[in-house]
């Protein structure tokens, strides 16, 4: 059963939390890691990028030259795509990259990138993550304090506005709520940063 330190808002220790196993301590899948990094990628493609064909390009509707007689090659349009500023041949059009995986997947990639935190030592709990005011300086030092620096992920229960704002504007810092969070802003964080209350949380819902 892996343990980790809970910590305050200063960085001095308060106590020792046991984790669970399941959730925390599971084997590192790095196949199903890879599956599930390349799904979030592709699910965030647009794919509204588009050429224009023959077809679509404005002009190019007399034929250029006759057909025999002047020695040149035979050409129908000067809009087809060997021409200049002819239409693009097999070039890319608005599509959907998106794909799912299967749920247990998910929960499977889910599980081994939290495992992959707390082994590497990138994990830091916090008892109670909370301001009085919306404060970027605050956030900073609170960070500061724990350790936290680099690509950071704040991991809470619940929505608290005066969290999120006082975050948002910290470069490599990103906000995340307990049903929100997904492997792809695990890995990519250098330090993954949760309340008690949301490290329970996760314990309950992902069981």
């Amino acid at each position: 059963m892996p343990s980790v330190a809970v910590l305050d808002m200063t960085g001095k220790k308060v106590e020792d939390m046991n984790l669970s196993d399941n959730i925390f301590g599971a084997e590192v899948n790095k196949t199903v890691l890879h599956m599930a990094v390349v799904n979030y990628l592709a699910n965030q493609r647009q794919g509204t990028q588009s050429t224009l064909t023959r077809a679509e390009v404005r002009g190019g509707g007399a034929k250029p030259w006759r057909q025999k007689g002047t020695g040149r090659a035979r050409q129908g349009s000067t809009r087809a795509p060997q021409w200049i500023h002819g239409g693009i041949a097999l070039g890319p059009k608005p599509r959907d990259y998106s794909y799912s995986l299967t749920k247990k997947t998910k929960r499977v990639a889910l599980k081994s990138a939290l495992s992959a935190k707390v082994e590497a030592g990138e994990l830091i709990i916090i008892d109670n993550i909370s301001f009085d005011e919306i404060k970027t300086s605050k956030m900073a030092k609170m960070l500061e304090d724990v350790s936290a620096c680099g690509k950071v992920l704040v991991v809470m229960p619940e929505v608290d506005e005066k969290v999120i704002k006082s975050a948002r504007n910290i470069k490599g810092v990103k906000t995340a709520l307990v049903n929100t969070i997904n492997v792809y802003d695990i890995l990519n964080s250098s330090k993954m940063v949760a309340s008690k209350e949301a490290i329970l949380k996760i314990e309950e819902v992902y069981a």
